[in-house]
């Protein structure tokens, strides 16, 4: 049995924020107690409205910052308690591909020279050796070799979002972190972009956590989906499980609004009232209950734990009797 690539273990990420001169600083929980375990060749999706701290798990599994608390294993080493050379090194294991194929890629630079800065950082490879590791990796993901001396701007948005992932596989990663890697392109694209990555990730058996917000896109890619809302993980489990009966209302409401060509696979729509409520003063209980439309007393009063039930885990206490 193959061991997992990554493992997150309550992961926690808050930050003291000010409120004026007089006041006391309050504490914004961008991230709260979120578990996981990811496995060389699988995707992770992570979901959910904007603010919900899928990038800023990102930003933790990519080590760009640290947690708060909890523990986060890379390749059987805890990244937390390590420093230095180990951590240089488990920073080459995990990469990113960014949202924006037109802000990620320096404008000014050739693309031969935005694939080669990744080696000339890390590694001691001459820039022979460089140029054909690039040349390699454009011809993975469908560039051309005239490609190479060209800059960004010559470059459609898929094509940029091909030299991005270029990029990011250019130190052989074993985790590829990609953050809404599909939704500033066109739809047509999208499936192109989408297609390659799984074709990548077959070849080298990377493992991708996938943060999106397009149920579409999760559905077609990942293996697990965990399904957050205010920096807490209500949801999380098998594809499956999660899309044909989800049991918690926050996933049935998200799986509700995407749209469905089959009028047999259509969720039941369900009302979620009000707005989210401010990250700096979340409601008490369970910090769905403001927005629920099938909210108790309990609700209010009592957190829902994170629990096993019908194949997943769901952090809700009426899962799987509503």
């Amino acid at each position: 049995m193959t061991a997992p690539v990554l493992i997150g273990e309550d992961l926690s990420r808050h930050y003291e924020v000010s409120q004026g001169l007089l006041k006391k600083k309050a504490i914004l929980k961008a991230l709260d107690e979120v578990s996981f375990v990811l496995d060389p060749g699988h995707t992770l999706a992570v979901v959910g409205e904007s603010g919900c701290g899928k990038t800023t798990l990102g930003r933790l599994v990519t080590l760009i910052e640290p947690p708060t608390s909890g523990d986060l294993t890379i390749a059987g080493t805890n990244a937390v308690k390590v420093g230095g050379e180990t951590k240089r090194n488990l920073r080459q294991a995990v990469q990113m591909v960014f949202q924006d194929p037109y802000g990620s890629l320096n404008p000014r630079k050739k693309v031969g020279s935005i694939l080669s800065e990744p080696l000339i950082i890390n590694t001691k490879l001459d820039a022979a050796a460089r140029a054909q590791k690039a040349h390699a990796m454009m011809e993975k993901v469908g560039l051309r070799p005239e490609h190479y001396s060209r800059y960004p701007h010559m470059f459609s948005g898929g094509q940029r979002q091909r030299i991005a992932i270029a990029r990011a596989l250019m130190l052989n990663p074993k985790v590829v972190v990609a953050d809404e890697p599909v939704s500033a392109l066109d739809v047509s694209i999208q499936a192109q972009v989408l297609n390659l990555l799984m074709d990548l990730q077959a070849e080298f058996k990377l493992a991708y956590l996938f943060i999106s917000h397009d149920l579409s896109v999760v559905r077609h890619i990942a293996n697990d989906v965990l399904v957050m809302y205010m920096g807490r993980p209500f949801e999380q489990g098998p594809k499956e499980h999660i899309f044909e009966n989800p049991l918690h209302p926050y996933t049935r409401a998200l799986l509700a609004s995407t749209p469905r060509v089959d009028p047999a696979l259509r969720l039941k729509p369900i009302a979620l009232e009000g707005e989210l409520p401010s990250p700096l003063n979340p409601p008490s209980g369970c910090v769905f209950h403001t927005r629920c439309p099938f909210v108790k007393n309990r609700c209010r009063e009592e957190r829902p734990p994170l629990r096993p039930l019908e194949g997943r885990a769901v952090a809700c206490h009426y899962a799987g009797e509503l």
